[in-house]
């Protein structure tokens, strides 16, 4: 069974903006409800401009066709549907509604970070990210399962955001603020950059 339409799994917001110069990000997110959980994305295509933007559009395409397949089977679907472009790097959060956990995986430098509501939203999880590019230098992939609570918040921001947003968090606004203000105090401003943002709710989600 599906989540009701009255409570969705996750609350979440996007902010973003592209390069200064450029009227194309090559920054895409995906926030993709299935059968069993939610897949949730950031994607940086490599460089700027159109070039980056076509790239990680591809790359979600590719995700979309099986949303609810593992984090490693979609980014070698990513890889191989990336061949002939210039490829991107990317960051993928597989929440499982029926196990309560979070599988994440990344390729590259888009980083995840989730905000423990029981820990008072101290000290973030981050995930472990391997360096190369998909679509041409596909590393060895590890994946990472832990478990979640309602109330825990996912953030995930392209490499256009300074790191050390994670100090300044205003985690227990809605998604947006939060979204919205790491982008405003944090953007490098030489660079795409997004920032996702979602809170995890309580469903009624069953097997």
């Amino acid at each position: 069974m599906k989540p009701t339409s009255l409570t969705h799994p996750v609350d979440w917001a996007v902010a973003q903006k592209a390069t200064p110069g450029q009227t194309v990000s090559g920054d895409r997110h995906l926030v993709q409800p299935h059968g069993r959980g939610v897949l949730l994305a950031v994607v940086d295509g490599i460089g700027h401009g159109p070039e980056a933007g076509r790239a990680a559009a591809i790359a979600v395409d590719a995700l979309l066709q099986q949303p609810g397949d593992s984090v490693h089977a979609l980014t070698k679907r990513c890889h191989a549907a990336l061949a002939l472009t210039r490829g991107v790097v990317m960051t993928l959060v597989a929440l499982d509604l029926d196990d309560r956990t979070i599988t994440w995986c990344g390729v590259g430098n888009v980083e995840a970070r989730l905000f423990r509501v029981e820990a008072g939203f101290t000290t973030p999880e981050s995930a472990l990210l391997r360096g190369g590019t998909v679509g041409s230098q596909l590393p060895v992939l590890y994946a990472n399962v832990i478990p979640v609570n309602p109330g825990d918040v996912l953030i995930m921001v392209s490499d256009g955001i300074r790191p050390d947003y994670e100090h300044d968090v205003p985690v227990k606004g809605p998604p947006q603020r939060i979204a919205d203000h790491i982008l405003q105090k944090y953007y490098k401003g030489t660079d795409d950059a997004l920032v996702l943002v979602a809170r995890i709710n309580e469903t009624n989600h069953a097997a």
